[in-house]
């Protein structure tokens, strides 16, 4: 699935269902290749950040940076692997994967960066990490 083809297949839809632990139907994930066929415009089979940051949702985000690292480049069936970390049918477990299961200092304060801007200094997002930190919740692995 490097390269886009025109239309997918049913084996295709199978593949990428499976892939994303069947958190996607069939009819949604020929919905996610539609959306995608729309973002890559040059037809290269993957997304590029710039064609991420053409939908108006994603440029005003305060994390699309953050989100450009991990989007940039995605071919389509890992960019329905991404989606499906934020689908409502995934479990804590299947959204953490994502992130290797833990979630740093360094993570917690870059995020809180992004989405306070100027009006926290570095010393309070480092505090606020901390503390947030330490009410981690453990997620059991099955």
């Amino acid at each position: 699935m490097g390269s886009v083809p025109s239309m997918l297949t049913q084996y295709d839809i199978e593949e990428v269902q499976k892939y994303c632990n069947t958190l996607f139907s069939q009819e949604e994930i020929v919905a996610l290749y539609q959306r995608f066929c729309q973002l890559d415009h040059n037809a290269k089979g993957f997304i590029s950040a710039d064609e991420f940051l053409s939908v108006p949702e994603f440029a005003m985000n305060p994390l699309s940076q953050r989100l450009l690292k991990m989007v940039d480049g995605l071919n389509f069936k890992d960019f329905v692997a991404f989606l499906s970390a934020f689908s409502a049918k995934a479990s804590p477990q299947q959204k953490i994967e994502h992130r290797h299961g833990k979630v740093s200092l360094k993570d917690m304060v870059e995020v809180l960066k992004d989405l306070s801007g100027p009006f926290i200094s570095d010393e309070q997002r480092e505090v606020l990490g901390q503390s947030n930190l330490k009410m981690r919740v453990e997620v059991p692995v099955e």
